[in-house]
């Protein structure tokens, strides 16, 4: 494994690039989980690519994102580098970073500010994503990521909405309030998805 920026990126010969970027990030996405399934390893997709897995917009945000197990971690670093993908350790002690196909991948270990699971990826639903079948996070589990990355810090609810409407119907958005009303962050953008109509607003006083 290598440290960031310590080695050129990953190229693929211009006549073989996907038409657009979303589907040059769907071509990595299947390229990548291809090489996860045949080492054995447990994952889930994450991110805008799992979103559009279970019917969001095409509308691919830079890279693809991969949830793997913390104690995984150096065996997954290997067997993309056994299958010629370069692989970097940025100063987040969170993920791991690497190119395939050109395109960026993150290997995320926390998710909602806790170390990636098996009951996580346990969770995970098998879908296909653009013909290729692979364990992608369930609805609330990304929403639930979206919602603990919220802080005085970062709190663009612009980029999170248009995710909230596209899964709404497939979240279990008591158990995210049960989780967040205290958080003030969170509970400001659950009560803005109230307020604009995209959940049912609790009962009581806010």
């Amino acid at each position: 494994m290598r440290p960031a920026g310590g080695a050129p990126h990953h190229e693929v010969r211009a006549g073989e690039l996907p038409p657009d970027l979303n589907q040059a990030i769907l071509e990595a996405t299947k390229q990548l989980a291809a090489i996860l399934k045949r080492g054995g390893h447990a994952f889930a997709l994450a991110g805008s690519v799992a979103v559009y897995a279970h019917g969001g917009a095409g509308n691919l945000q830079h890279d693809a994102d991969f949830c793997v197990r913390p104690e995984d971690a150096e065996a997954v670093a290997a067997t993309l580098e056994e299958a010629g993908l370069p692989v970097f350790a940025p100063p987040e002690d969170w993920l791991l970073k690497a190119k395939c196909l050109g395109q960026d991948i993150d290997l995320i270990l926390e998710v909602a500010n806790e170390p990636v699971t098996p009951e996580l990826l346990g969770r995970a639903v098998d879908l296909p994503v653009d013909s290729v079948h692979m364990p992608v996070l369930t609805p609330t589990d990304l929403m639930r990521s979206l919602l603990a990355a919220f802080s005085e810090h970062h709190c663009d609810f612009g980029a999170v909405l248009p995710i909230a409407r596209q899964l709404r119907e497939r979240v279990d958005w008591p158990a995210l309030r049960r989780e967040y009303g205290h958080s003030p962050m969170p509970d400001t953008f659950l009560y803005l998805l109230e307020r604009l109509g995209v959940i049912a607003a609790q009962g009581g006083p806010r």
